[in-house]
């Protein structure tokens, strides 16, 4: 009657991605509960597989870890029916959008409880709490829960060494999901495998989803046991290259040296993110070794090119404009390539000084492509994130903008394109700066085709390329139909919406 559900609803681009993220729940939980992994991504029915368990009258408990996007399709309308049909089952959820929006969340009365950041002790100590029939759950950190009807949030958990947490497990994993249907062909290889090694960040970007629930901490495994995870895996199933999706993998220098130490004769090829301003700080012999040991892209948060832009977004460090420029050089150099985000859109004192900014950071970006022809660029669109308190957030709230108030709402096709950064509900954005953004980037990508879509190559690189020329080179982005036209018919991948993985 005690067994667990762990729900990990479908993603846009996550079909052959590890679910780390409930992985990590079941292992919290693995000695002490009885529990069944469900993984949207792979089931053709989740909402019926999960009701059928429901139905055995086994289960009390229902946990779904929940990003923002396309999850709160399956999340939403799923946790509801499970809160209809069976009222005695306690739902939880976790995730950046269950800690993020716990207020809406909690008031949907669907959710019993979110688990706010890490739930490696607060998951574990809830059911056994629930289980004992607890009435008070203040004392068990990382927990938000409806309070006398009011939505209350619990004093947060430092984070944990994450040496010290178990191994995920894989095994559980495989009895549900065969591990090789995740190990998806890529640009980086023919199996690649995701792995968090990290959580948190210690920066306090104000655009930034990450930052309310960590609060500028940052903890990360060993390089040892990094690589022997990686390296057993590889072993037993055959894996080639790692997608490294913490927020921040090269916060620690010395940690990323000496994991690259570790695998550089292993033949694998791997990607991670990071920050410009903190690898610019590594050595030329730092960068070689890493490309040495299989480093073959790194996705970069660029932002902007303006410095007052940049400041304005909290984006602690040293990072400029200047350096964003010396940083791109300095990877052609070592032959590791930079995929850099830039984020459009942000708000202004008035339209005229929004489209000035955008066409200030498409000249950048541009700039950026002749230092370094090879560099990657993903365009977003700014969305807001809560993030209270600060200069940036208190501006949108001034300029309109405000979240939904009801949990159901978030399944709107507009409020999914939000979080997906394409089309935000922001109130300073015309249809005219969207349209500009967007036909610049059909025609950036038409110039310069991604590398991880390695379909796009020869002669369509070359059509591609020829189309687009004159009006990357003429800055006359408007109308791009004919490129429009040729990605849809060849189906260009974009990494931001598709992820690496190639069907």
């Amino acid at each position: 009657m005690n067994k667990v559900i762990i729900f990990n609803p479908r993603s846009a681009n996550a079909k052959h991605r590890v679910p780390n993220s409930i992985l990590q729940v079941g292992a919290a939980i693995h000695d002490k509960f009885e529990y069944v992994l469900v993984d949207g991504n792979m089931e053709t029915d989740p909402e019926k597989k999960i009701l059928d368990y429901l139905a055995t009258g086994e289960f009390k408990f229902f946990g779904s870890t929940v990003m923002p996007g396309p999850q709160l399709s399956q999340a939403i309308p799923i946790t509801k029916k499970v809160k209809t049909a069976f009222p005695e089952v306690i739902t939880i959820w976790g995730g950046y959008f269950a800690s993020n929006q716990y207020k809406v969340c909690l008031q949907s009365k669907w959710i019993d409880f979110i688990i706010d950041g890490p739930g490696d002790l607060a998951f574990p100590q809830l059911l056994e709490a629930l289980i004992m029939q607890k009435r008070d759950f203040s004392e068990i950190k990382n927990l938000a829960y409806l309070k006398d009807g009011i939505p209350f949030k619990t004093a947060k958990e430092a984070l944990l060494d994450q040496d010290s947490l178990p191994p995920l497990p894989y095994g559980k994993l495989n009895e549900h999901y065969p591990l090789e249907n995740y190990l998806g062909r890529t640009f980086l290889g023919n199996k690649t495998l995701a792995y968090h090694s990290s959580f948190g960040c210690p920066f306090t970007c104000s655009f930034c989803a990450v930052v309310p629930i960590y609060n500028a901490r940052w903890k990360g495994k060993s390089a040892r046991l990094i690589a022997e995870d990686v390296l057993k895996l590889k072993e037993e199933h055959g894996v080639d290259s790692i997608e490294f999706h913490d927020n921040n993998f090269f916060t620690s220098r010395k940690r990323v040296v000496e994991f690259a130490e570790l695998v550089k004769n292993e033949n694998l090829i791997w990607w991670g993110e990071g920050r410009i301003d903190t690898i610019n700080k590594y050595s030329d012999e730092d960068l070689k070794l890493m490309h040495e040991a299989g480093c073959k892209m790194i996705f970069l948060g660029a932002e902007t090119g303006n410095d007052e832009v940049l400041k304005k977004m909290d984006k602690g460090g040293t990072q400029t404009g200047a350096e964003i420029k010396s940083f791109v050089a300095r990877m052609a150099k070592v032959g590791i390539i930079p995929e850099l985000s830039f984020v459009l859109g942000l708000p202004a004192e008035s339209e005229e000084k929004v489209m000035k900014q955008i066409d200030e950071d498409i000249e950048f970006i541009k700039e950026i492509k002749r230092i370094n022809p090879d560099a990657e660029i993903i365009i977003y669109l700014y969305s807001p994130v809560p993030t209270e308190g600060s200069e940036l957030y208190e501006e949108i709230k001034r300029a309109g903008f405000s979240f939904p108030e009801n949990l159901e709402d978030w399944l709107s096709p507009s409020w999914e394109k939000f979080d997906l950064r394409k089309n935000p509900l922001t109130p300073w954005l015309t249809p005219k700066m969207v349209d500009k953004i967007r036909d610049f980037e059909k025609v950036l990508n038409g110039y310069f085709p991604t590398v991880s879509d390695f379909r796009i190559k020869g002669y369509k690189k070359f059509v591609l390329k020829t189309l687009s020329g004159w009006r990357y080179n003429s800055g006359f982005y408007k109308w791009p139909y004919e490129i429009k036209a040729l990605h849809k018919v060849w189906k260009y991948r974009q990494p931001e919406e598709q992820g690496f993985y190639m069907e």
